[in-house]
């Protein structure tokens, strides 16, 4: 049953689908309304998108979720008036260049202005102001943030702040609307041990007033309603339905002299063979080589030779007429 402040949380088969394929899938969860709900996870696992859908920010595709009875994901405009959102890394990020007391003044005006009933729009300025300082008051009284302690006050900057510091801050916000569920992220990032345990303190203080919080972690502690995200391991019946993997082909090592194919299929060539020319007929067939004899070759070297010796003896004689002629002018002059 629903309490006055808290929501009921139920989710059977709850699943979602993206284009890289499933962000989560196989949810299960049955928490009363006023519990503290864990989801536990590495980071990837899908733990941000499974609070997202399960407060109405993102559409499941798979199975069902019912908060306060607001079945998912048809009624999430319905799921969306009753919750609200902590802090969310890149949803709600707190503006570290406005102050604290900005950061209330800002809130506590988007709440009266889009979640608060139409009759709050038409109050008097000074009751508007009164009641609104009513509620920050007590919103910071439940998340235990003192303002005096801080090191401007009110006028202290975000960027300021502590981490356990702006956890409280973040939660002061959501609460202003009094939300029967409260959803927050990476509750344990960055804080050491005692302030981690701090924290989970916090919410549970939160979840005892009546309203349910689902917080993300990486590791939850005891006494707390767990849903972990992840892959999740498998009975032998779902291994055995597996198909083993195939074993890859072996690569087929290159020849030492690779065929090449010119022109028409069937005609294959060495690599070192040339392309026939364009003008080429593609159904020529070249002419077998002329068959050499051994015997053929070796005489026609011998030739050679001879030839080579007979035009060195000539030149010499030659050379020899000249120098006589030579001669013979010299003494004629």
């Amino acid at each position: 049953m629903d309490s006055p402040h808290g929501a009921a949380v139920k989710a059977e088969g709850f699943g979602m689908k993206g284009p890289r394929g499933w962000v989560f899938r196989g949810v299960d969860l049955d928490a009363a309304s006023g519990s503290l709900v864990a989801l536990e996870g590495p980071s990837g696992s899908g733990r941000t998108c499974l609070l997202l859908a399960l407060t109405g920010r993102m559409k499941a595709t798979e199975g069902h979720a019912e908060i306060a009875r607001h079945r998912l994901p048809k009624k999430m405009a319905a799921v969306r008036r009753i919750s609200a959102l902590g802090p969310v890394a890149g949803v709600n990020d707190l503006d570290p260049s406005l102050t604290v007391a900005e950061h209330l003044r800002e809130g506590a005006m988007l709440q009266r202005r889009y979640d608060g009933p139409l009759r709050a729009l038409l109050r008097p300025r000074g009751e508007a102001r009164t009641s609104t300082a009513a509620r920050v008051a007590d919103a910071l009284a439940v998340v235990g943030l003192d303002l005096a302690t801080l090191p401007k006050g009110p006028r202290t900057s975000v960027r300021d702040l502590e981490r356990l510091e702006a956890l409280r801050l973040s939660l002061a916000i959501a609460l202003l609307g009094g939300p029967r569920l409260l959803g927050l992220d990476d509750l344990d990032l960055k804080l050491s041990d005692a302030e981690r345990a701090e924290a989970w303190a916090l919410l549970r203080s939160i979840a005892e007033r009546g309203t349910t919080v689902l917080a993300v972690c990486s590791e939850a502690p005891e006494g707390v309603t767990v849903v972990r995200t992840g892959a999740r391991p498998q009975t032998p019946e779902q291994e055995e339905q597996q198909e083993p993997p195939k074993t890859p082909a072996p690569a087929v090592p290159l020849t030492k002299d690779p065929k090449v194919t010119w022109g028409t299929p069937g005609e294959t060539t060495d690599e070192a063979t040339e392309k026939p020319k364009p003008d080429a007929k593609p159904d020529a067939k070249p002419e077998p080589a002329p068959e050499t004899d051994t015997t053929d070759t070796t005489d026609a070297t011998d030739t050679t030779d001879a030839t080579d010796t007979t035009d060195t003896t000539d030149t010499d004689t030659d050379d020899t007429k000249g120098a006589d002629d030579a001669i013979a002018e010299a003494g004629r002059a």
